[in-house]
């Protein structure tokens, strides 16, 4: 079958080729993708260990897989028509982190945001243990690094255990700070610039009074395809966005053998990293459909069977080259998917993680991906701040300088009247 049509750019919107296996929802894809596809060609440097295999419950994997693809969609309601790229491989396991330390209704509605009913808490955190070690050691040809830490409040207390599992099955780093201090958030930054390799500069603008917990996640990937693209072989081309427009954007092309996958609304091709462990997923829909049409398909069990169906075929491919920064916050995405509770400063209970009232006050997430002719680099940092809402802490104290015209009054506090009110604008004695 010709594989010409997989060259077109004339129905996707710029950027928004399908990357769901490199970084986001690439779990299911890594340890089962080639297992299941019992025709296509698999590599023998594809297949899991039987160690990690029995570490990982592939309940976790399924929850993830599910969850990351729920995220996206709220993603792309938040930024219609935009690139979107983000990594719900890091965002679970930054809220993996935030749910050791959850208890009552709100572990609840974090586990069905999650998709974690079925698995117990020891179930979550061993299996995330054996997955982050998995996909580090996947390809000794592809680097994949991922690091968690934990930054708290200078003499606020927190639960051993809530610590110890953090240290234990997800490697935390954990590291007390004086968050009033100018530099924290300074610090916290270095630590994000240092784990994206310099690709994410900033994950923290300014260090809430009322913080008292920073939970991180830092996930970096970056492979050479096992067939390089030709540099001299890359042009100019027409791209048609998703208005009917078009402009010339540099298109990568090769020819060879690949896993694809065809039906009469898509074209679909796996490109390998490496050893062929890892390979980034282009899904191309059919110019008499559109990319809204196939996400309204996009689900974890349409996926899981899209995977099956994959056959290697000799063909052709053009791919742009591209590179992409993005940010969101995800409160409205999580709020949305269910764990509205963890943000509510009046119902949140992280009774396993302080004595404190905590809640989550943000989930900040970026992200960057570079493709090119050499592969793929790509990084995300996911942060859950955690503040306090009762008034166990003391604020910061403030500093007011009346040195400017200001507005003044004296008021009956029991009563409410107003005695005097005033407006001073040239001060005189």
């Amino acid at each position: 079958m010709n594989l010409r049509s997989l060259q077109r750019v004339g129905t996707i919107t710029a950027g928004t080729l399908l990357l769901l296996s490199l970084v986001g929802s690439w779990q299911l894809v890594t340890l089962s993708a080639a297992q299941a596809r019992p025709n296509a060609s698999v590599r023998p440097q594809a297949q899991a260990t039987t160690s990690q295999s029995e570490a990982l419950d592939r309940k976790l994997v399924t929850a993830n897989t599910t969850f990351g693809f729920k995220l996206f969609a709220q993603a792309l309601k938040a930024d219609a028509g935009k690139n979107v790229f983000i990594s719900p491989s890091s965002v679970a396991i930054a809220l993996a982190m935030t749910y050791n330390g959850a208890e009552g209704e709100t572990q609840q509605a974090m586990a069905k945001a999650l998709e974690l009913q079925g698995l117990s808490l020891a179930d979550v955190n061993r299996s995330n243990a054996a997955l982050i070690s998995g996909l580090q050691k996947a390809d000794p040809a592809v680097e994949v690094a991922i690091a968690n830490s934990l930054w708290t409040q200078k003499g606020t207390g927190f639960q051993r255990e809530f610590l110890q599992r953090n240290q234990q099955f997800y490697k935390a780093q954990i590291t007390e700070l004086d968050f009033t201090q100018p530099q924290a958030a300074s610090q916290i930054n270095r630590w994000v610039q240092q784990k994206t390799r310099g690709k994410i500069s900033q994950i923290v603008d300014q260090v809430q009074p009322n913080l008292v917990l920073l939970l991180l996640n830092a996930v970096y990937f970056k492979g050479k395809w096992s067939e390089a693209f030709d540099a001299a072989a890359t042009v100019e081309r027409p791209f048609t966005l998703a208005n009917g427009t078009r402009k010339q954007h540099p298109l990568m092309t090769q020819t060879g053998e690949y896993d694809y996958y065809e039906t009469n609304k898509f074209q679909a091709v796996s490109l390998p990293y490496g050893e062929g462990r890892l390979s980034l997923y282009l899904f191309l829909p059919k110019s008499k459909s559109n990319l809204p049409s196939f996400y309204r398909d996009l689900t974890a069990a349409n996926w899981e069977q899209w995977m099956k169906e994959f056959r290697n075929r000799p063909g052709s491919v053009q791919i742009p080259k591209f590179k992409l920064e993005y940010d969101l916050n995800l409160n409205n995405a999580l709020k949305t998917l269910g764990m509205g509770i963890a943000f509510n400063g009046s119902k949140a209970d992280f009774s396993g993680m302080s004595q404190a009232d905590l809640a989550i006050d943000q989930v900040r997430h970026k992200t960057f991906v570079e493709v090119n002719e050499v592969g793929t680099e790509a990084t995300a940092a996911t942060s859950v701040e955690m503040i306090v809402t009762s008034t166990q802490f003391p604020p910061t104290p403030f500093k007011l300088v009346a040195d400017r015209p200001f507005f003044y009054a004296i008021r009956d506090n029991q009563t409410g009247s107003l005695l005097f009110m005033g407006s001073m604008v040239n001060p005189q004695t």
